[in-house]
């Protein structure tokens, strides 16, 4: 039987999953948070959902509790359970329709005002001791703006609220649903973006909802983790829409996972084929140029103000784009590109490797200096983060060189520590 205790607040949820059943491999002892007790909690909680998705390790510290999944018989992602089990209460749901109801026809109200709406519809009622209060009723309307189903727009020292559909709503109402043999014919699409596209937990609900399980679909290479930045990736795509700025709150490692904000702008979120690791692009108002944020370190997206030159950073964002070998834009204090240059030998009847050259060049050129010669060039914000992929060249390279000279050296040394490890010069060979 499952965990019966629900969550309030998925983040919780999200940090702890992330850290010590993900990235950690951490035991009972690592846990320095809060008491032991609450470690037990949230563990029993995590195992309701991922009972089946979980292995342990024992060591000498302990037992050491991680995610463990075969592709070939887990077909749905495990993490979207979390989602289920958020909680909330009778009053949420109630005050929920009420707003919603108070704003169905467009008008633009203060939290007040929807008070005094609610009242009214609350006197109808016979027998009823449904009253929220002021605040409560502030909240709630202040939550769903940040959730994009309200807008909020400011009047004298008011804010007044309106739904984010009521001109649909004017228009004729909501659009008829479609029928079922209709809704059947995407079944196989939301079934495929349910595992394979971000916010992939929007079309699971879809599948509850037609209480089909369509299990033809298994992944090479399914990437789970993700889901669990859902909310994350939802409340910047919501800014992304409105043209309006995000105001993050990240950790970094190299902090110690400590805790920053930045006032930025949502530009392009990047899931890599490699790792599925999920990357936002976006313009930091701090650093004057648009950065790369890993999606799994931002802890909290809030809206902020409207953006007046959304073309203007769209802009920016492209052109810092077009030099990105992977993720890193290099020092925010440095901003000059370095320039690269690869010379690699390959047979006149070897095509694979200048196919391949062409294939992975990113913002790389590749341009033929003779039958058997090739030359890549790229100019990017660092070159260091190419060396893993410039390794499997070797024995093809003949000549590298690069604007920053460590890069350069960092290439020719390692290959004198790998020939020293192969002629058992220094005694780390593996023989």
């Amino acid at each position: 039987m499952a965990y019966s205790e629900l969550i309030k607040n998925i983040e919780k949820i999200r940090a702890y999953i992330r850290d010590f059943y993900i990235y950690g491999f951490r035991t009972r002892t690592d846990f320095d948070q809060k008491s032991a007790r609450s470690y037990d909690n949230e563990r029993r909680r995590v195992e309701s959902w991922l009972g089946d998705a979980m292995a342990f390790r024992q060591d000498a510290a302990g037992k050491r509790v991680f995610i463990s999944v075969d592709q070939r018989e887990t077909l749905h992602n495990p993490f979207y359970r979390a989602f289920r089990a958020k909680s909330f209460t009778d009053a949420d749901i109630t005050l929920h329709f009420y707003i919603l109801d108070v704003l169905a026809e467009g008008e633009k109200l203060s939290a007040r005002q929807v008070l005094e709406r609610i009242v009214e519809r609350v006197d109808e009622i016979p027998e009823t001791d449904f009253l929220p209060d002021e605040s409560t009723v502030r909240k709630k309307l202040k939550e769903y703006a940040g959730l994009g189903l309200l807008t909020e727009e400011k009047q004298g020292r008011e804010i007044l609220y309106v739904r984010n559909d009521a001109a649909r709503q004017r228009d004729g109402g909501r659009p008829a649903p479609q029928p079922a043999r209709q809704r059947d014919r995407w079944l196989d699409a939301i079934a495929f973006a349910s595992e394979a596209m971000p916010l992939g937990v929007v079309g699971s609900y879809l599948l509850d909802r037609d209480q089909k399980d369509l299990d033809y679909y298994t992944f090479k290479h399914h990437y789970l983790t993700g889901a669990l930045d859902a909310e994350v990736v939802e409340q910047l795509l919501l800014c992304r829409d409105q043209h309006k700025n995000a105001r993050i709150t990240f950790s970094t490692r190299r902090s110690g996972m400590k805790t920053f904000e930045a006032l930025v702008y949502p530009l392009k979120i990047y899931i890599s084929t490699q790792s599925g690791r999920e990357n936002l692009l976006a313009y930091s108002f701090d650093a004057r140029r648009p950065r790369m944020y890993r999606l799994d370190h931002i802890r909290a997206v809030r809206m902020a103000e409207e953006q007046p030159e959304p073309e203007k950073l769209d802009r920016a964002g492209e052109h810092f784009a077009r030099h990105l070998w992977g993720t890193s834009g290099g020092s925010d204090r440095e901003r000059t590109l370095q320039h690269i240059e690869m010379k690699i030998f390959a047979g006149e009847e070897e095509f694979f490797i200048p196919n391949r050259l062409m294939r992975e060049k990113r913002c790389g050129e590749v341009r033929q200096l003779d039958a058997e010669h090739w030359l890549f060039t790229a100019d990017v914000y660092d070159a260091m983060e190419m060396m893993p992929w410039i390794r499997t060249f070797i024995g093809r390279i003949e000549e590298l060189t690069c604007s920053d000279q460590q890069v350069t050296d960092r290439f020719y040394d390692d290959l004198v520590k790998m020939q020293a490890m192969c002629e058992g010069g220094d005694g780390d060979d593996l023989s």
